[in-house]
């Protein structure tokens, strides 16, 4: 299950150790690196990873012990030597019921800050439904409206390209109403499912946005905001509570980051009220962040790439209040999923960027002798800034059913 380290070079006495049954445990991996130091015994340094269940998600038996994992070697294939318990109780008694879990979304919801400059805010699915978003299918010119309940979204099926939701023609200027949002009509969207064997609940809270901004390119000392770069119709983003089957405490946040994201535990987060923590919602493009500041992703090191500002303002939601329950699949019937959760296709067209036209601008402004190749500058981008597929509804993510990326 792990590694019992001694101050001396006897072996522990056998009180100190116990055996587990190889049915009951699961295989694991590893994670974050906690402890690296240099060896004398190795060109390669010692080091301490923390250890996880290799499987996760919903499904997930695995559960994690706190043990640890250390060589001076590690090949990414590896088939470590410990292991993590497996829970083979499928019932999940643990899990909490539909009022429990209203009592932890109003107990721990976290507040979410928007920018203070923040053009395009989030608002509740029907509010966009009802203010023109249009259903497209492929080979039709005009698309279809959107009744304030998606009912008449497809239901089920895959992402076949077949349909998309768009926004209406003469929806192309900056000042439009949808594009915009609705901040006093958005909720959060609550998924509830378990998490390492049931021993946690992940309470995973989604953020829709119409309309997700153009991004701002930072390249050393200089910020050059894009004109259509980044931009897209229909952003789905999402932070997630992990909470203690054991003990009803707040675990750790995950912050949901475009492509990725980090867990953050509970006792390095910013509170507000209580026990609620605040989550920093980026300008423009929505990602999430436990404090505020401006970060890059890219190139940290060459102080490169897309620039996310996150700030504490006026504009905010609470999700401890304004919450709509979407899926607890535990539960069985216990919870009514809204119609648009079965509409598995994109919610925006896809669009494609010039990309190398707008980055050629950005190596002209560039001293230089901190001068790019145009190639080499590309590779420093996140890949979603030169093209854009139609962002997907919450269920057709991956971590739906599966864990968290990080």
């Amino acid at each position: 299950m792990g590694f019992l380290v001694t101050r001396t070079p006897n072996e522990p006495f056998l009180e100190e150790v116990r055996c587990v049954r190889a049915d009951l445990t699961e295989r694991c991996e590893t994670c974050d690196v906690t402890f690296e130091a240099d060896s004398n015994l190795s060109k390669d340094p010692f080091r301490v990873w923390n250890i996880r269940p290799f499987r996760r998600g919903i499904l997930g038996k695995g559960v994690s012990v706190g043990t640890f994992f250390c060589a001076t070697f590690l090949s990414k294939d590896a088939d470590l030597n410990v292991a993590c318990l497996k829970n083979c109780d499928s019932s999940l008694h643990a899990m909490p019921n539909l009022n429990q879990i209203h009592c932890l979304i109003n107990h721990f919801g976290p507040t979410v800050y928007f920018h203070p400059d923040e053009v395009y805010m989030p608002s509740s699915v029907s509010w966009f439904f009802k203010n023109g978003a249009l259903l497209y299918r492929s080979g039709k010119d005009k698309g279809e409206p959107i009744n304030s309940l998606g009912s008449n979204l497809p239901r089920g099926g895959s992402n076949d390209g077949e349909f998309w939701i768009g926004l209406p023609n003469n929806s192309n200027d900056d000042d439009n109403t949808i594009k915009r949002g609705n901040i006093d009509s958005a909720e959060l969207y609550i998924h509830v499912k378990p998490a390492l064997g049931g021993t946690f609940t992940d309470i995973v809270m989604w953020v829709f946005c119409p309309f997700n901004g153009p991004a701002t390119l930072k390249v050393g000392l200089i910020s050059i905001p894009m004109n259509k770069i980044g931009e897209h119709v229909g952003d789905w983003e999402h932070f997630t509570l992990r909470i203690s089957n054991f003990t009803g405490e707040l675990w750790s946040v995950y912050f949901s980051q475009h492509s990725g994201g980090e867990w953050i535990e509970a006792s390095e987060l910013e509170f507000i009220e209580g026990n609620r923590p605040i989550v920093y919602s980026s300008k423009g493009g929505h990602a999430s962040f436990p404090h505020p500041g401006s970060y890059i992703r890219g190139s940290s090191k060459l102080g490169i790439g897309v620039r996310n500002d996150a700030a504490k303002s006026k504009y905010y939601v609470d999700s401890s209040i304004k919450y709509n329950v979407i899926a607890a699949e535990y539960l069985g019937n216990g919870v009514d999923e809204p119609y648009w959760l079965e509409y598995m296709r994109e919610w925006g067209p896809t669009v494609v960027y010039d990309s190398r036209s707008e980055l050629d601008k950005i190596i002209n402004l560039l001293p230089p002798f901190v001068r790019f190749s145009v190639e080499n500058l590309f590779d420093l981008f996140p890949t979603e800034i030169y093209g854009e597929e139609g962002p997907t509804g919450p269920k057709e993510k991956n971590n739906w059913s599966g864990d968290e990326r990080w």
